[in-house]
């Protein structure tokens, strides 16, 4: 693990805060809905898609382009890929845990998608092509919590690609990440899960 120098303590500050805009929120601006009291509550993309279209396209855009901008700007050209991790997990965190929504936020998807496209751009393209082939496949056969499902079997694809391509250090961090994800997604994996035994 790098040093934690107060320099690195700042920039890791500075992508919590980067990471804790809610996009979603500030996508539903001027039409009468918060979308923490609508659909499944959640101030993420897939809320905000029940809703508006559009306005997905915005939040989806806002969470992404959080991830890419706190490590392009945040991070220093030579320094070793597990302080960008470092900075990755804390725009995640600060997304999932805003301090602007009384640490509540969203399930950490689209951010911590925009940071793999920096770190990991092929991969995450890869990783991106299968959230949107199951998810379209979620909707024709009409699975339940398929943005979920999606979102949890393109982390894991993408973990695996990063095992197999990067070696299990960088597989590690990768999995701790799909950890977090898998637990803001706990809901949705207990009604998945209630809806199948009954």
């Amino acid at each position: 693990m790098p040093e934690l120098t107060l320099d690195l303590a700042l920039r890791i500050l500075a992508a919590f805060l980067f990471g804790s805009m809610p996009f979603a929120v500030i996508s539903m601006a001027g039409s009468g809905i918060d979308i923490r009291q609508v659909g499944s509550g959640n101030p993420g993309f897939n809320n905000v898609l029940r809703v508006s279209k559009p306005r997905a396209i915005f939040c989806l855009a806002g969470d992404l382009g959080k991830g890419v901008l706190a490590i392009l700007l945040l991070r220093h050209s030579a320094e070793p890929v597990t302080v960008a991790w470092l900075l990755g997990f804390a725009v995640m965190l600060g997304h999932c845990y805003s301090p602007f929504l009384r640490f509540n936020g969203g399930k950490g998807v689209a951010a911590s998608t925009g940071v793999m496209l920096v770190l990991y751009p092929a991969l995450a393209l890869v990783a991106v092509a299968s959230y949107i082939l199951l998810r379209i496949a979620g909707s024709r056969l009409k699975l339940r919590e398929r943005g979920a499902l999606a979102s949890l079997l393109s982390w894991v694809l993408f973990a695996v690609l990063v095992l197999v391509l990067n070696g299990p250090r960088e597989a590690l961090l990768a999995a701790i990440m799909l950890a977090i994800v898998t637990w803001r997604h706990r809901d949705n994996l207990q009604r998945l899960f209630s809806g199948l035994e009954s």
